[in-house]
């Protein structure tokens, strides 16, 4: 059974740094692209950052840029996102997922979706 598992949400005052997690199980995604995406209240999800295989190519919606990093630890099957000056517009439930083809299309087509983690920023 394929499991993506999110952790390291919280509630953080504006300015402030969260460092998520998603551990993978069940199948290794070394070969390929992960990514993380967003929801809040009301929202449609969004695609936030997404990290190649190799950990070379990293992609990001202009919101993030400068601000998060996305990467990876093929070794221990785990996915990261560092968050560094949290805005209260990140507030949003963050999820990590996982592609099972080897196409580099980072934007969409994911496979395997975690469960979520809640961000928090106050103002």
């Amino acid at each position: 059974q394929v499991q993506l598992v999110e952790s390291g949400g919280g509630l953080v005052q504006a300015g402030g740094s969260l460092r998520l997690s998603c551990a993978a199980s069940g199948r290794t995604f070394s070969r390929n692209y992960m990514g993380w995406f967003r929801q809040a209240p009301g929202k449609e999800r969004e695609f936030v950052a997404a990290i190649s295989w190799s950990g070379g190519p990293t992609y990001y919606v202009d919101s993030v840029k400068g601000r998060f990093t996305i990467s990876r630890d093929n070794a221990k099957n785990t996915l990261y996102l560092q968050m560094n000056s949290l805005k209260p517009e990140d507030t949003a439930v963050y999820y990590c997922a996982a592609k099972t083809d080897y196409s580099s299309n980072y934007y969409s087509g994911y496979a395997y979706w975690g469960q979520g983690t809640q961000v928090t920023v106050s103002s």
